[in-house]
């Protein structure tokens, strides 16, 4: 009943055929996507007994997956919902930078936009999950691998000139920033000069959101703890909080629309001249596992403005696209055809 309600709340708001129709145009976009490339590394184990050294688990390691994390999730996101993408970032001469441009490869995603840059690290996020046989591993610890030094200008050129190249025929462009520092902001104002003014220029922001306020962003696809650090508040069930803070960004940026996804509570969707409007969570609001969900969010939220969607309609495809990436383990991205689906099968819901 919970889960019909919640489709009948999406058909209220939208046309569900409408829905579909943007989602079927995604594979005509090309996308730019500029950010912090980083390497998700899972490291398996089986427990076999707790150390003499000290009172903790030992593994007996299973197996070792590298997937793309940060902006190269983004990038895959988008590739998987069916648009061309073209990623612009800088990733080290490294074991892990060669896994994620091998991988991008693999699924013929352009990499002529990635520079290797010599003496610099792929920024890697280490998860080890230990579990029993037959059993389903749970994360025990991380471990960060982060630059000790900024790119050198010389690779920073490199990814200016292949922004500049890359996005003047691009349908969007979308930014992802994990505060790891790939992100030149006199570049971006520069590269969104540029290109179409009509295009949709899109930011994921970690930390410092307000600072591209002249850069030529359009949307924004924050947190509401990215809304809550970035205003000194704490929001939880306060939705007047959150729609002050929600205008207040809106107004300070500049923008046409801005995103605040907020778990297990939806999402809130503030647009120039519109009252908010509150988005419940598309499906369960048991999350199997959130890493990589914005990023996913910040594709499908993209696509769909390129593709002549109102903020409206693209927040509840991008609402519809997280509902489904929380439903699996890891860093893991949606596919169009998944996308379809969901919206086709809420439609059939809607109307029995």
């Amino acid at each position: 009943m919970k889960r019909a309600k919640k489709q009948n709340e999406i058909s209220s708001a939208v046309d569900l055929v409408t829905l579909a129709d943007i989602v079927e145009r995604f594979a005509a976009k090309t996308v730019v996507v500029l950010g912090d490339f980083v390497a998700d590394a899972f490291q398996y184990g089986d427990i076999t007994r707790v150390s003499r050294e000290a009172p903790v688990l030992i593994l007996r390691h299973r197996e070792t997956q590298i997937v793309p994390g940060g902006g190269a999730n983004a990038a895959s996101n988008f590739a998987s919902l069916g648009a061309k993408v073209i990623p612009v970032s800088a990733v080290g001469n490294d074991e892990a930078g060669e896994r994620l441009i091998d991988t991008f490869r693999e699924r013929k995603i352009d990499t002529s936009g990635i520079v290797r840059a010599k003496n610099w690290t792929t920024p890697t996020k280490t998860r080890f999950l230990a579990g029993w046989a037959h059993t389903v591993g749970q994360q025990v610890l991380r471990v960060d691998y982060e630059p000790v030094r900024p790119l050198s200008e010389f690779d920073r050129k490199k990814v200016r000139t292949a922004l500049l190249a890359k996005s003047v025929r691009a349908d969007a462009l979308a930014i992802s920033d994990y505060g790891l520092g790939l992100v030149n902001l006199s570049d971006l104002r520069t590269a969104t000069a540029g290109i179409k003014k009509h295009i949709p220029v899109t930011l994921d922001s970690r930390y410092c959101l307000t600072d591209y306020k002249r850069a030529g962003i359009t949307s924004a696809t924050p947190n509401e703890a990215e809304i809550e650090a970035l205003h000194h508040t704490v929001i939880g069930k306060n939705v007047d909080e959150l729609e002050r803070c929600g205008a207040a960004t809106l107004h300070e940026m500049k923008l046409r629309s801005l995103l605040v996804t907020r778990g297990k509570d939806g999402m809130a969707l503030f647009q120039q001249s519109h009252l908010p409007t509150h988005i419940p969570v598309h499906g369960s609001n048991q999350a199997v596992d959130v890493t990589g969900a914005g990023d996913t969010v910040l594709a499908a939220y993209t696509l769909a403005l390129s593709s002549g969607a109102t903020p409206l309609e693209a927040a509840h495809i991008a609402n519809i696209a997280g509902g489904r990436v929380v439903m699996k383990r890891g860093t893991a991205t949606v596919s169009r055809s998944e996308l379809l689906e969901a919206i086709h099968s809420a439609a059939s819901e809607t109307n029995f």
